[in-house]
């Protein structure tokens, strides 16, 4: 009986405040891992839900353009959210850098990288996967690390693209690419690499990849979009976020 009238109860309270126990986070799709960690330790401390997507930056970016209800965007760059911000559909001073990431050169065989990425300059490969460039930060950081090491365009024949660093390293761990350049976070945890051969491309090499969030206008009236914010800043979560490679 108890049970009953809790629901009815419940049935009546308005529709912004049940919605309020959730919230909902577009995330570039590099930060996928470190981003599930978070959300377990989240929910266990404050409660809430997140709805989690993930995609491109510049997919996710579309998406908010055209209506979606995301409430927290977490960028793979700088230049969205504070595009957001001047469009009016991000918060304005909300944004902050909660990680800068790294490419590497993976490959899921264990005998095909090596320690300099020397494999690049031979024959040993027919296809190279990478984000495109339009649609991922990662992407332009890719083709401009190209762009250094392969000046006379000898790889292009042999690039594979991907909407995202996601659809890269499934190219490459489904054998579609024997290797191609990923997100840091998604071959290596605690500075040990998951499986197959790597190079972390020194970060000379390539552009900054400075991760941004922003709060978005549709969850700026949702308190756990301000504790979650405030969470990814705290000593605990970018110590978890440094496991994973970034750098703050």
């Amino acid at each position: 009986m108890r049970s009953i009238v809790l629901l009815s109860l419940l049935a009546l309270l308005p529709g912004p405040l049940l919605a309020a126990a959730e919230l909902s986070v577009a995330a570039a799709a590099n930060f996928a891992a470190p981003l599930r960690e978070l959300a377990r330790r989240f929910e266990a401390q404050q409660g809430g839900r997140l709805l989690i997507s993930l995609g491109g930056t510049g997919q996710l970016y579309a998406q908010i353009r055209n209506g979606a209800p995301f409430e927290v965007l977490l960028a793979a760059d700088d230049a969205t959210p504070a595009r957001l911000e001047r469009e009016g559909l991000a918060v304005a001073g909300s944004r902050f850098t909660y990680a800068t990431g790294q490419l590497v050169l993976w490959s899921a065989r264990a005998d095909l990288v090596d320690a300099q990425g020397l494999v690049l300059q031979g024959d040993g490969f027919q296809h190279l996967a990478l984000a495109n460039a339009r649609l991922s930060p990662y992407g332009q950081a890719s083709h401009a690390l190209l762009a250094r090491l392969d000046p006379q365009g000898r790889l292009q024949t042999r690039l594979v693209e991907g909407q995202n660093i996601a659809q890269v390293q499934q190219f490459i761990a489904s054998g579609n690419a024997e290797l191609g350049l990923v997100a840091y976070s998604q071959v290596f945890v605690d500075g040990r690499l998951r499986a197959g051969s790597a190079w972390p491309v020194p970060p000379h090499l390539y552009p900054p990849l400075q991760q941004d969030a922003v709060l978005l206008r549709a969850g700026q009236h949702n308190p756990l979009a301000g504790e979650f914010l405030a969470f990814l800043r705290s000593p605990a979560s970018q110590a978890l976020i440094r496991r994973y490679g970034y750098r703050l």
